[in-house]
Order: structure tokens, then C-alpha cells, then sequence
């Protein structure tokens, strides 16, 4: 079953009267991963239950006479500001869709980890296609975007969308799904190093070929049926992630992180998509707080924060 993801996810707000436009992105979760085998184009088949949370990334768009991008925060000074930054690609991909020439000057303030499994980067490349539309007032509609975040990212169309989603394909076939409205509370444990997903994924067709993984988590009833209920203690049994062993894996600490999170009150933890990113749930704000002040006082992570949701997408603010 499926519901809209509501009418402020996808207001068109009007340009900023300076002619520069700044969009907000959230991160995600992915409450569901189920990874299938390895597809002929080299993807695996997926089907996953994605979640925006309320950790943001800003892009700042303004006119210029050429494409530029600066950064500030998460991964500046690292992540590189040329062709192979999605943000680019996605302007890129946008003037070609739209006829126009990608020229615009644009600003990224990152709060969102990179390599984290929070999926930072198909964020930033969904900002940049809604801040891009709407500078250039190419009038597109959100399933347009989605549409066109597709040959982008797998996870580029759910962070254009936001809320809560069912992802099919690698990730970029996405309808919104019902989850009962309620607003789930979640502790953020983020490691001091990132995992780039390309290993996560291998290592996972790794242990599969030698029996060393275990069973595929099976498809999302279960975790759908959960969220209808609105119920933190029926979702928390209801989490699951086939990559987490192979995350494991590769970063056995990262067990240490988990152990601790339930030892300090969560009602269940798993590695967020890829990882290295854990998330806790918690039964509400006042024990989300806790939670963090406990995990951070346990110092195995680099930084926790609070985050809820579902939120809304890539928006213009």
C-alpha cells in the first residue's frame, strides 16, 4: 500500500528574491536491505526499505557564468569538487535533460558523514537537482527529478522523494510506502572512518561463496507490517540488513559499537545500509537522548547524535 509522502514535501517554493536558492537533504537509513545476487551490469538486486532522517546537508545555488562548486564541513578538503563529485554530475545531467547549459555557482555544507552508509553523497546530488531546477526555473516536477536521479544513484531518487520508501531494482525504483504516520527516534553512532560501499558489497559475495553468511533476510512484509503498527518495540524485531555481516566483516569493532548501543537502553541496533554508521532505536526523544549521552560517555564511535523520522526530501528552505 502506498500514501503520499505529504504536500510540503513537495511544494515548489518560490526563488529567493537575491536570486539564490538553498536546499536542505537529508541522510538515510535503510530500515530493510535485502541484497540479491550480482546482476549482469554489475549491481546486485535489492529490495530495501529506505528512511529519511533528520541529518542535513545544505546546497546553495546562485547564478554564475560557470559550473563551480566550494564545500564546507563533512569530507572538505577530501572529497573531490571536479566531474567525479555527484553534485556536478547531477547538474550536468540536469542542463542535458533540460537543454540548458550547466552554469551555476553552488556552496555544500555537509553534516552528513562520508562513506558513513548515510548515503551523504546521493543526498548532495539530490540537492543539487531540486536547488538546480529551481534556479533555472525549469518547473519539473518531483517524479520528473526522481525520474532523472535515477542514471545517477541508486539511492539519488529516494533522497529527491524523502520519507519513507519502498527501493526495488538497485535501489532507484522507489514508491513511497504506508507507515502509519508515526515518528520514530534514532540514536546515530558514526565511526571515525569511513567504508567505501564497493568493499562491503564484495565482501559480502565473498563470504556467500565460501557459506560464511548468513541466510538473505527475505523480502520486507514483516518490517512494513511494523511500521503500520506504530510501535518502537514491534520495529525494533523488525530491522534487518544483509550487509551488516559482511560490514562486520571488514570492521569487527563495529560490534563493540552494536553491543554497546543495546547495553545502553536501544531497542535494537543494526550498521546503517553499508556502514560504518550504526543507528539505535529508541522508544522516544527523552530516551534517545539518553541513549546518545550513554554511547558517547562509552567512547566506542567517533560522534553520536539524535535524529527522527520519516522528513521530507531535498526541499528548497
Amino acid at each position: 500500500m502506498t500514501e503520499p509522502l505529504g504536500d510540503e514535501a513537495f511544494d515548489r517554493p518560490r526563488l529567493a528574491a537575491h536570486g539564490s536558492v538553498r536546499v536542505r537533504v537529508p541522510a538515510k537509513v535503510n530500515l530493510h536491505l535485502q541484497v540479491g545476487p550480482l546482476r549482469p551490469d554489475g549491481y546486485h538486486e535489492l529490495t530495501t526499505v529506505y528512511h529519511a532522517i533528520g541529518r542535513y546537508d545544505e546546497l546553495t545555488a546562485r547564478h554564475g557564468d560557470t559550473l563551480t562548486l566550494t564545500m564546507e564541513g563533512e569530507g572538505a578538503g577530501v572529497l573531490p569538487l571536479d566531474g567525479t563529485n555527484l553534485v556536478l554530475r547531477a547538474v550536468h545531467v540536469l542542463a542535458a535533460q533540460t537543454h540548458r547549459q550547466p552554469l551555476a555557482r553552488l556552496h555544500l555544507r555537509k553534516q552528513i558523514p562520508v562513506a558513513g552508509g548515510l548515503a551523504g553523497g546521493s543526498a548532495d546530488a539530490a540537492a543539487a537537482l531540486v536547488a538546480c531546477d529551481a534556479l533555472w526555473g525549469t518547473g519539473l516536477g518531483r517524479d520528473e527529478l526522481a525520474e532523472i536521479a535515477a542514471g545517477i544513484g541508486s539511492d539519488v531518487p529516494f533522497l529527491v522523494l524523502g520519507g519513507t520508501a519502498l527501493g526495488t531494482g538497485r535501489g532507484e525504483r522507489v514508491s513511497p510506502v504506508l507507515a502509519g504516520g508515526q515518528t520514530w527516534h534514532w540514536v546515530v553512532a558514526v565511526a571515525e572512518d569511513g567504508l567505501a560501499t564497493p568493499l562491503v558489497y564484495r565482501e559480502l559475495d565473498r563470504m556467500r561463496d565460501v557459506g560464511s553468511a548468513p541466510a538473505p533476510v527475505g523480502p520486507p512484509e514483516r518490517l512494513l507490517a511494523a511500521l503500520r503498527q506504530r510501535d518502537p518495540a514491534v520495529l525494533a524485531k523488525a530491522l534487518t540488513n544483509d550487509l551488516q555481516p559482511a560490514a562486520l566483516s571488514l570492521r569487527p569493532e563495529l560490534r563493540r559499537t552494536l553491543d554497546a548501543g543495546l547495553d545502553a537502553g536501544a531497542l535494537a541496533g543494526l550498521v546503517s545500509g553499508s556502514g560504518p554508521t550504526c543507528v539505535f532505536l529508541a522508544g522516544d526523544s527523552r530516551d534517545a537522548d539518553g541513549l546518545a549521552k550513554r554511547l558517547t560517555d562509552a567512547e566506542v564511535c567517533g560522534t553520536v547524535y539524535t535524529a527522527h523520522g520519516p522528513v521530507a526530501g531535498a526541499r528548497v528552505i
